[in-house]
């Protein structure tokens, strides 16, 4: 039987603009990127986590708290705000060999190990119908774009919100995808991608400082509980 290598690529950079210091500021009692690093190394399946970075904080706290955790030091021309992400995980995965990778980011202190793990899981058994695999939320409220003009209901039938159809969000927990599919579409998301469906409690992204005022009560309501 053939052991797959799955590699986890967490990108993080030292600064942040609208949350100054969020990957290494403390999160329910520690910095913010253990609680993703913790997440991956419980997935039985992950056969590498690998953090790529220009942080010398972060790197640091790797080296001291997770000695399993290998660090790739993100090379100056990768480390500008408006470098697209398909970039560094096309540096990435021309220094980490492996079968699949699975890229998610700090931002996401919520993710739990058993939702990763069911992600890999349906990656690997349904390879290659469905070519990547990435997380979304699903919304089911009335959207309008910036015209007015209703994007996913009839106003004039006005359901109730459970009963109109879902559309689904990008929310940057979960991508998986080959070295292949990168490279020939410079993008993680292949031609034949599968929503993964999470929680949003799972999900929540830390972009502003509200994010991260809830995302620390709820962590800290899950420790308590």
């Amino acid at each position: 039987m053939t052991i797959l290598k799955i590699a986890a690529l967490v990108p993080m950079r030292h600064h942040s603009v609208r949350v100054p210091g969020k990957n290494y500021r403390l999160l329910a009692g520690r910095p913010l990127f253990h609680h993703i690093l913790q997440a991956l190394l419980d997935v039985p399946q992950i056969s590498e986590v690998v953090v790529d970075t220009d942080s010398p904080i972060i790197m640091e706290g790797i080296t001291g708290q997770f000695p399993r955790v290998r660090v790739l030091e993100r090379p100056e021309h990768l480390r500008a705000d408006t470098v697209p992400m398909n970039e560094i995980l096309m540096y990435d995965t021309s220094q980490v060999s492996a079968d699949f990778y699975l890229q998610t980011h700090s931002t996401n202190p919520l993710l739990r190990s058993e939702t990763i793990a069911r992600a890999v899981q349906f990656m690997l058994t349904n390879y290659p119908a469905y070519d990547s695999l990435f997380g979304v939320t699903r919304l089911q409220t009335r959207l309008w774009d910036a015209l007015g003009r209703p994007v996913n209901h009839n106003p004039a039938i006005l359901l109730r919100t459970q009963d109109l159809p879902p559309i689904y969000e990008e929310n940057s927990c979960i991508y998986m995808f080959t070295r292949q599919t990168l490279e020939l579409r410079r993008n993680r998301i292949g031609e034949r991608p599968y929503l993964f469906e999470i929680d949003p409690a799972e999900a929540r992204d830390i972009d502003e400082e509200l994010d991260f005022l809830i995302a620390d009560l709820l962590l800290q309501h899950r420790q308590n509980n």
